[in-house]
């Protein structure tokens, strides 16, 4: 977590509005006696289908598989509070029940390192389990002392945790600035028989933009740390914040967050551990609305789980705050060794009863029948709607359009004016998906900060699939890609399918509510 970001994002969050009180958990506070599976509950029973604590948010997520559950570790700040995080606990299996499982690491007093508890990673040795974690203390800064460090927690059920703090160890100020040293991501590196410790710093030299790197620690017992040459210094970003590493395959991937370019989660990926490590044409999970993401494998299938923030006062055009709901992508490897994403079958499932829905034409030439919708517009603009789009649902379409094509998509939220909506637009020519409304302020030619690369081509059909609660929709595209949104400002209407342009054909419209 960025001491930047940390500091600007609590001065944002001072500005909170009524209009951003959480709803009622959608989760399950175990009890003693009861299983987690017993006091599990599906997370669109009441409150946020997409994971939020109570009269709190999720901040930065620790996801690790241990006793057949997912267990996101995150980093949780009340509301009210608007400053410091201590580590927190839901399990779950599918991504769409959780069990709360409470607070995990507390924090600590103004003495102590771990004033703030911050981001790390969970590691399994022998049976028992073992939490790094950053210690974050900002008035030690002005102190003289570091405002972060290392920090070590040992359990033996996942759920009960003793702080370690003699092993609490800090950032070599030969080489790297005191005060970045955070986020440490621990892993057994089998080649080498030692543990590897990736670690978000800042070289000491550079331009100030561009210093930041990931540290290299390695342990033969988790204990004692020896410091070596920095595993990635590209000299490219701020810092390199929640590193994670992972290989499938004969391929290495290296993720990791920055908010010195573009505010995303990206990756890297090599043959060697050791790198050289080189970018994806594609090389970000999803768009602003998505960061601090890590992921998670239960051997079978990866994840990468990340928070989708809030925005001050509840608007579209609010500066966006730290933390808010928890957001899964299901990790595919292509071909060719990049990463893409797409929507995890459970929450894909979850959303499985068909809702009515009748088409309309709005404008333009449309042609309305039980295959679905065809729009020929080739040199304006046409629409058809369907009926109103419910507050918590999952849409989907098949949509394939014609040569010359510029822009077609689905509209959310349709306004009574048959204009104002928010448009999930491909745009052939460019190449793209983007998130555009209207109205929008001034000249600009979508919503800032939602645009996906994708290759489309005519004749090809292309799958959408949306999930929408509240104010957040996640939007897959094409198997391939995410986009993660926030859409404040219009609240409801109806949703439909639009052509600019060109001439497209819509098939597998559905809208479906969640079963049970």
């Amino acid at each position: 977590m960025s001491r930047r970001l940390f500091i600007q994002q609590l001065a944002a969050a001072s500005t909170l509005g009524a209009g951003l009180l959480p709803k009622l958990s959608a989760c399950a506070m175990l009890t003693p006696g009861q299983s987690a599976d017993d006091a599990a509950k599906p997370a669109g029973t009441s409150g946020d289908f997409f994971y939020r604590p109570p009269g709190a948010r999720v901040g930065d997520v620790i996801p690790f598989y241990g006793v057949g559950r997912f267990r996101v570790f995150y980093l949780h700040r009340a509301d009210e509070a608007l400053r410091g995080t201590s580590w927190y606990q839901a399990s779950t299996t599918d991504f769409v029940h959780f069990t709360d499982h409470g607070e995990m690491l507390p924090r600590g007093t103004p003495n102590d390192q771990d004033l703030s508890v911050a981001t790390g990673s969970v590691i399994e040795r022998e049976g028992r389990y073992h939490i790094f974690y950053t210690g974050y203390n900002s008035p030690f800064r002005k102190q003289g002392k570091p405002e972060q460090g290392v920090m070590h927690a040992v359990s033996d059920d996942l759920l009960t945790w003793k702080k370690i703090h003699e092993d609490t160890f800090f950032a070599p100020q030969d080489r790297f600035g005191r005060d970045d040293w955070r986020d440490p991501f621990v892993f057994w590196n089998k080649d080498a028989r030692e543990y590897w410790m990736l670690v978000a710093a800042r070289l000491k030299t550079g331009p100030s933009r561009r210093r930041g790197c990931t540290a290299l620690c390695v342990s033969k017992d988790l204990t004692k740390w020896e410091v070596r040459d920095p595993f990635w210094a590209p000299g490219l970003y701020f810092t390199h914040e929640c590193p994670d590493l992972f290989r499938i395959g004969d391929w290495w991937y290296f993720v990791f967050s920055e908010f010195s370019e573009r505010m995303q989660t990206r990756y890297r990926m090599s043959r060697n551990v050791n790198g050289p490590w080189h970018a994806a044409d594609n090389d970000t999970f999803d768009v602003r609305a998505l960061y601090a993401a890590k992921t998670c494998t239960d051997g079978k299938n990866r994840f990468v789980l990340g928070w989708n923030p809030l925005r001050t006062d509840a608007k579209d055009s609010g500066r966006w705050q730290w933390g808010g709901n928890l957001v899964v992508h299901e990790v595919v490897q292509q071909p060719d060794g990049s990463l893409s994403v797409r929507i995890p079958k459970s929450i894909d499932q979850a959303f499985s009863t068909p809702l009515p829905q009748q088409f309309q034409t709005v404008t333009g030439k449309c042609d309305v029948s039980n295959k679905g919708v065809m729009i020929a517009v080739p040199q304006s603009f046409g629409a058809a709607a369907a009926g109103p789009m419910p507050d918590r649902c999952k849409i989907e379409a098949t949509l394939e359009f014609s040569e010359g094509t510029r822009g077609c998509g689905l509209m959310l939220h349709l306004g009574d004016d048959s204009d104002s909506c928010y448009y999930v637009r491909l745009e052939p020519t460019r190449s793209r998906l983007v998130l555009d409304k209207w109205p929008r302020p001034g000249d600009a030619q979508f919503m800032v900060e939602f645009e996906r690369p994708l290759a489309l081509k005519p004749g090809k059909p292309i799958d959408i699939k949306i999930v929408a609660d509240g104010t957040i929709s996640e939007i897959y595209v094409a198997g391939k890609i995410a986009m993660s949104t926030r859409m404040y400002d219009l609240k409801q209407g109806r949703w439909g399918v639009f052509v600019n342009e060109g001439t497209a054909q819509f098939r597998n419209l559905g809208v479906f509510s969640m079963s049970g």
